[in-house]
């Protein structure tokens, strides 16, 4: 197996429709990987509680804000994800001339959760992940297996007002602001000239490494990546591919557009194969500070073959139980050293239903046909509902508390009829 990635994108305006600014991303994991939407409200803590992440503790913060999250159900971080502030972060496996490391410590998905969680704008996630790279590191293995699948991380964060583009090379990084048209990154290094902020010592280490000579124009992705790997040129074409899709529909960028690109096979951004498309996700963020944002995920392998569903941000918003997946507590093999001894059943309920379904559609073409179109007017009829919410505001909070379990249920019901 060759490990891919994933790719992510932002959209500002005036490259989408209306003042909103859209997310989107695919997590590109191992096919027999199951991915789980999940919620957790904000939370006060008291001093000195500590945080368990994948494979470290750290230093708890006083408060947490709420979080929704398409995560791989064997870890404690997120792929992707939102806040109650409408801040959104999806990361990417990146190398280059700096080995990454096996030593456990903070996987770039564990940065992924916490700066949601201690961040209410793009800019000051930034400063959380950077501040936590800085003093914990990164690195463990990515998968859930013993096979030393190691990465640097970029990431892709947006709030209602920009997007910024962080990218790191152990402990070294730089970021780069965007503030309106559109960006998308996969598996690459994709900062130039452009840097906004940066490590104090990322050029002086640079230097040290015979990797710049410090005299020409500084370009963090000449200078930190590898030129020439398979791993690259084949993220290198997917990421041309999203950006004409996303030139293609410049000035009219809206979530249909966001979850078509996802979609795409032929560009392989929807991904097939021993790495797949696990998890998808598309939020719509209104730049009125009035307006909630709404969160689309689909729980579930193949976006083609999966419905966006809409989570919104109020008081009371329960648990995601039909996409939580079992919970093993400490004698998850995840937990035990020498860790990965053993795979338990991490399905949760839409996962189960959706397998069937999916091998379904595989199977019986006319069948197939008529379970997507079902699928894709339950999506369609959705996204009618949130477009009054995302123009008008929520009302009721409370109607909404359970939206996104609500949405997983119809689709369940899609299923059965079918």
């Amino acid at each position: 197996m060759q490990p891919s990635s994933c790719d992510t994108f932002v959209a500002l305006p005036p490259s989408t429709e209306g003042q909103r600014i859209i997310f989107g991303k695919n997590s590109d994991r191992p096919c027999d990987e199951v991915q789980e939407v999940v919620y957790f409200p904000a939370r006060d803590y008291a001093a000195e509680e500590k945080v368990e992440c994948t494979y470290i503790e750290i230093e708890q913060v006083g408060h947490t804000y709420a979080v929704v999250l398409s995560r791989p159900a064997w870890l404690w971080g997120a792929e992707m994800g939102a806040n109650e502030h409408q801040v959104c972060i999806g990361n990417e496996a990146v190398w280059g001339r700096e080995s990454a490391d096996d030593e456990e410590a903070l996987l770039g998905m564990d940065l992924v959760r916490l700066g949601l969680e201690r961040a209410d704008t793009a800019e000051k996630a930034v400063d959380v992940i950077t501040e936590l790279l800085e003093k914990y590191g990164q690195g463990g293995s990515c998968m859930e297996d013993e096979s030393g699948f190691n990465y640097h991380n970029s990431f892709l964060i947006s709030d209602r007002k920009e997007a910024w583009l962080l990218e790191t090379s152990g402990k070294h990084w730089a970021a780069e602001r965007v503030e309106d048209g559109y960006r998308n990154i996969s598996n690459q290094y994709g900062i130039t000239t452009k840097i906004d902020k940066e490590h104090p010592k990322m050029r002086e280490y640079a230097q040290s490494k015979g990797w710049w000579d410090g005299k020409t124009e500084f370009n963090f992705a000449t200078v930190y990546s590898f030129m020439t790997t398979a791993r690259i040129e084949a993220s290198g074409s997917r990421y041309c591919e999203g950006k004409q899709l996303l030139e293609k529909s410049n000035g009219h960028i809206t979530a249909e557009t966001m979850m078509g690109i996802l979609r795409d096979k032929d560009s392989g951004i929807n991904m097939e194969g021993m790495f797949m498309s696990t998890g998808s996700m598309v939020s719509v963020i209104p730049t009125n500070p009035e307006l909630p944002g709404v969160h689309y995920f689909t729980a579930t392998p193949d976006p083609e073959r999966s419905v966006f569903k809409p989570f919104i941000f109020v008081e009371n918003a329960r648990p995601l139980k039909e996409t939580s997946s079992p919970s093993y507590g400490p004698d998850d093999p995840v937990k035990k050293k020498p860790r990965f001894q053993s795979k338990p059943n991490r399905k949760h309920e839409l996962f189960v239903k959706h397998e069937l379904v999916a091998a379904i559609i595989e199977s019986y073409k006319d069948r197939g046909q008529k379970i997507t179109k079902n699928m894709r007017d339950l999506e369609r009829m959705k996204m009618i509902e949130m477009e009054k919410i995302l123009s008008s505001g929520v009302d009721k909070p409370d109607i909404h508390a359970d939206l996104f379990s609500r949405s997983v249920q119809e689709e369940m019901t899609v299923y059965s009829k079918s």
